[in-house]
Parts: C-alpha cells; sequence; structure tokens
C-alpha cells in the first residue's frame, strides 16, 4: 500500500494514490510533478521513491519555487524548477510525468500532455487527474469553474492522451462527497468562497487517466 503522509488532508488523495500503487512506483523512481503549486504531491512522491529516486516539481509560478522548499525541506530528492508546462524541458528522462488540476488552467492542454509524453523514458507513465467542474453538485444543484480556460477537461483526458501518442491504460473518475462540517465541506469553502452548510456536496468529478510510452 503507498503512503502519502503528505497528503493527508487531500480529498482527492484515493485517486493519486490509486492510480500510482497501478503503475508500481517505488524506490529509485524519477518523476516530474507537473504543476506542483504548493508541492504536497511532490512530496509524497519523494516519500516512495526515496533517496535514490528524484522528483523534479514544476510549476510557472516562481513563488511556488519558494512554497516547494518550505514544502520538501526534509527530501533533497526533491528538486523545484521554475517553468511553464508548455515549455516542459528536463534534464532526464524520467519514469513518471504527473499533473493534476493543471490542464484546466492551461491555454493548450494537448501541447501539455505531448510535453509531459516527451518527458518520459520509453514505457514511462504519464498520469492525468483534471476535473468536470461542472458535474459537482451543491444542494443538488450544479457547480462549475467558468473562468477556468478548460473547466471540464476531464472529460477530454482519455483523448488527449491518445493524441499524445501515448497507450491508454486506464482512465476512470471520483467525486468524493459529503455532507455538512468535514474535509468536503472544507474544501469546497475553500475552493469557492462559499460555506456549504448542512447541504449535501458532491465534489466535481476527477478523472484519472494513465497512459505509457511506446
Amino acid at each position: 500500500m503507498v503512503s502519502f503522509r503528505g497528503l493527508r488532508d487531500d480529498v482527492y488523495r484515493r485517486p493519486l494514490a490509486t492510480a500510482l500503487e497501478r503503475l508500481g512506483i517505488g524506490a529509485g523512481w524519477r518523476c516530474v510533478d507537473v504543476g506542483a503549486g504548493g508541492g504536497d504531491v511532490s512530496v509524497a512522491l519523494a516519500e516512495v521513491v526515496g533517496q535514490t529516486g528524484r522528483v523534479y516539481a514544476v510549476d510557472s509560478d516562481p513563488f511556488a519555487r519558494d512554497e516547494v522548499a518550505r514544502a520538501a525541506a526534509a527530501h533533497s530528492q526533491v528538486l523545484a524548477i521554475t517553468q511553464a508546462a508548455e515549455d516542459l524541458i528536463l534534464p532526464e528522462l524520467v519514469d513518471l510525468a504527473f499533473c493534476r488540476f493543471l490542464l484546466l488552467h492551461v491555454k493548450d492542454p494537448a501541447l501539455v500532455v505531448a510535453r509531459m509524453a516527451g518527458a518520459v523514458r520509453p514505457g514511462g507513465w504519464v498520469v492525468a487527474q483534471e476535473p468536470i467542474t461542472s458535474a459537482g453538485r451543491l444542494g443538488g444543484r450544479p457547480l462549475s469553474m467558468a473562468d477556468a480556460p478548460h473547466p471540464d477537461v476531464g472529460a477530454l483526458l482519455p483523448a488527449l492522451v491518445r493524441d499524445a501518442g501515448l497507450r491508454l491504460v486506464d482512465a476512470w473518475a471520483e467525486a468524493p462527497a459529503g455532507i455538512g462540517p468535514g474535509p468536503v465541506s472544507t474544501y469546497l469553502a475553500t475552493l469557492t468562497g462559499v460555506d456549504p452548510g448542512d447541504e449535501p456536496i458532491v465534489l466535481p468529478p476527477l478523472v484519472t487517466a494513465i497512459g505509457r510510452a511506446r
């Protein structure tokens, strides 16, 4: 069982654990976390690949570099890089290229997936996890992130992986749900600024697509 202490408060941690367990990720792997943000996934990956592995935490925001450095202070195998996902270039080919909640914000999701595909070794893996925001529900009413350039890009993930020249190994969707106080309610309030109170919540389904380089 893969352990992700760094994601203990992440309501979407189960789809990540499921995907990485499927790959058999372990010590010595080289990985890139594209759109690393605060570095929670980068740290989780570092815990699994160990000191013999390496994790490149890539984000276009220069402030993210400092966030990752703080989050990964105990993990020397995490290297923070300020770089746009569309310009992804690494000093070596990696075993795994991962992104989550990234493609809905970029200008050209297909280009980013293609860049990720080009960053992995033959037989390496690309894992993308993106939402279908309009499928979320609050009290039965639709949720959406209409201000994002591609709010429902999760629905396109299998095609994006295939069109990047990867073999689509698997794809599925998971949607955390809850009612009343708890992590799901807190997550939604943080994301939208709206306190859901006691209304039932179904967060936007997170689609996972796993591709493998030929």
